[in-house]
């Protein structure tokens, strides 16, 4: 499942590895693109990991920005786009 997270005070290039090494980690998250404020992963089917990545992003010293809808694209609704 690709889910996109939202993360305030990253203004780099520095922060955008720190989180990046951070998420990458987590177990069973495959990192696809991280951004200044923003983190694409694929969770799999370890959805419970989302805690995890938001603990890694918390402890690398970033926010996860809460309160807003996250992109959450299933696996099979991806690819059947991508065959459009």
């Amino acid at each position: 499942m690709e889910t996109t997270i939202n993360v305030s005070g990253m203004s780099c290039g520095h922060c955008v590895a720190a989180v990046r090494k951070a998420v990458e980690r987590v177990p069973g998250v495959v990192v696809r693109d991280v951004t200044i404020g923003t983190v694409v992963l694929d969770l799999g089917s370890a959805s419970d990991a989302m805690s995890a990545v938001e603990a890694a992003i918390e402890d690398a010293g970033y926010d996860v920005v809460t309160g807003r809808a996250l992109n959450v694209v299933p696996a099979d609704a991806r690819e059947s786009t991508s065959d459009a």
